[in-house]
């Protein structure tokens, strides 16, 4: 096949580019549309993706980690976020942040996450967030990249293999969205049990409580 951009099949995100500014702009100027329930519906986004994987290999676990300085991360042990390489021989990571998820978004028919509001995609998450790095492990490499309000701010930067697969995101969510509460905490942890073939720790830094989710 043809290693341009252009001529890869779409199947959950457009590979022909990996930055849709006009898509990201659309959710800065409307949060309370697209993150209902502020910082819990955008881990929710970023877990439904590990979800995702578990379900497809039969299980899977992430850990979700709330850390003290306001971010969040959600670690799951999969195989990585998928790549091709175009037809200068770079590699090319499927655009899962910057671009809309073609199966969730604006579509009346998309599925629903635990809170009760629509699956968007992971755009969502990086557009109302401050920053957010994704860390990539596959078996054929691994890098991280930094996003602000969506926009990739560095390349792909390699990272040596620790000998794992998955994918790791962490984001400080906008600070005009509601943050989490104790009782959010809770109805989280309550949430992921919406997965059943995805083992989710959740793990509170701000205060040193440990929660799990069967």
């Amino acid at each position: 096949m043809d290693g341009s951009r252009a001529s890869w099949v779409n199947t959950t995100h457009d590979w022909a580019g990996t930055v849709d500014t006009a898509h990201l702009a659309r959710i800065r100027q409307d949060p309370a549309q697209f993150a209902p329930g502020g910082l819990e519906h955008l881990v929710l986004e970023v877990v439904a993706y590990a979800a995702d994987e578990a379900a497809s290999r039969g299980g899977g676990r992430c850990v979700v980690t709330l850390h003290a300085d306001g971010s969040v991360s959600v670690k799951d042990d999969g195989r990585g976020t998928d790549t091709r390489t175009d037809e200068h021989g770079r590699v090319v990571k499927k655009p899962v942040m910057a671009t809309k998820d073609l199966r969730y978004f604006d579509l009346p028919e998309a599925e629903r996450l635990p809170d009760g509001h629509p699956r968007r995609g992971m755009s969502v998450v990086a557009a109302l967030s401050e920053w957010l790095i994704h860390t990539n492990r596959r078996l054929n490499g691994s890098w991280t990249q930094r996003y602000e309000l969506g926009v990739p701010v560095t390349d792909l930067e390699h990272v040596g293999s620790d000998g794992t697969t998955g994918t790791c995101v962490r984001f400080l969510p906008n600070r005009a969205l509601p943050s989490l509460c104790s009782s959010t905490t809770r109805d989280l942890a309550r949430w992921f049990e919406h997965w059943p073939e995805l083992t989710v720790r959740l793990k509170d830094q701000r205060d040193d409580v440990d929660r799990s989710a069967p």
